[in-house]
């Protein structure tokens, strides 16, 4: 009698299995040593799967040449490993269309706040007018240096580690001097929109400005309080939000609101030269003296405008 082939039966998926567990648990092992992303995680090490499968499958057949392989598949380690791997593809296809790494800084972000880079500027004799503009909210003080200067913090969404997202001043305001006159225009805080989130930044700085230079800003509804002290020049503010002034009671200057909502005072009484015709018209003009009137501060389309005097 011939003698019967020897027939080894394999049951393709067993290895593959236990070989895919071994390695998810060194690589979660890892993780919590080396704090690994757990997505990095699944995106990186599924191919594994399929070379281990077909390791598996190639070194039988090489075992087996001498005999007559038959191979058997185990349906549920194969589901197992199918399952892992077809996790790992919508991982791969997922991180491709960028959604991985937008999710990813969305879960490092924080809110901090952190000052401003100070500026700071000396004003020559050929400077007579200061223009600045902005849309952050935001004080004015008059002062007898001769130096005009900003300070103040900024609250932004920062990645996890990132100390400042401002440097130096320049990431925050442009300087630029024309003949007579000085312009400042302090830019936008980074921002960013994404399909899970949405970050911006805020300011709230104070900037000194020498009291006899004349000086003029331009906002953009955003409130602005004033405290020009013994004002010696002319002051223009246009499209502001809200306008806080507070005047020491031994000023010598006369307040015009033009293009107005609201006019307030919580001590001397607005002339009210015009008023709205309906209700949220920017319509209303008035006028305001404190001591002889010899400086102006002339505010134009505001939504309010509100007036207090303190001591010196």
């Amino acid at each position: 009698m011939m003698e019967e082939e020897q027939i080894r039966t394999w049951r393709v998926g067993t290895i593959s299995m236990g070989a895919s567990l071994l390695f998810l648990g060194i690589f979660l092992l890892l993780s919590q040593f080396f704090d690994l992303s757990m997505m990095s995680i699944m995106i990186s090490w599924w191919p594994i799967i399929l070379i281990i499968l077909g390791i598996e499958i190639l070194l039988y057949l090489f075992v087996s040449r001498k005999e007559k392989p038959f191979l058997k598949y185990d349906f549920l380690s194969i589901f197992f490993v199918g399952m892992i791997g077809t996790i790992g593809i919508a991982f791969a296809i997922v991180s491709s269309m960028g959604i991985t790494n937008a999710v990813g800084e969305l879960m490092t972000r924080e809110e901090r706040t952190v000052e401003l880079p100070p500026f700071s500027q000396t004003i020559d004799q050929n400077i007579k007018r200061i223009v600045l503009k902005t849309e952050h909210e935001i004080a004015i003080e008059g002062t007898n240096s001769q130096e005009i200067s900003m300070f103040g913090t900024y609250t932004a969404t920062f990645p996890t580690g990132e100390k400042k997202l401002l440097s130096k001043v320049e990431d925050y305001m442009s300087i630029n001097t024309k003949g007579d006159t000085l312009y400042l225009e302090m830019k936008n805080l980074p921002n960013g929109n994404g399909p899970f989130y949405h970050y911006y930044g805020n300011m709230e700085a104070t900037i000194l400005v020498p009291k006899d230079v004349k000086f003029e800003i331009t906002g953009q509804n955003n409130r602005i309080t004033l405290k020009p002290r013994e004002l010696s020049n002319n002051w223009l503010i246009e499209n502001a939000g809200e306008v806080s002034l507070l005047i020491q009671e031994n000023s010598d200057v006369e307040i015009s609101a033009q293009q107005v909502q609201d006019l307030l005072s919580e001590t001397s009484e607005w002339t009210v030269t015009s008023k709205p015709e309906f209700d949220g018209d920017l319509n209303q003009n008035g006028r305001m003296k404190i001591g002889a009137g010899t400086h102006s501060i002339d505010i134009k389309r505001a939504y309010q405008v509100n007036v207090s005097t303190v001591s010196p």
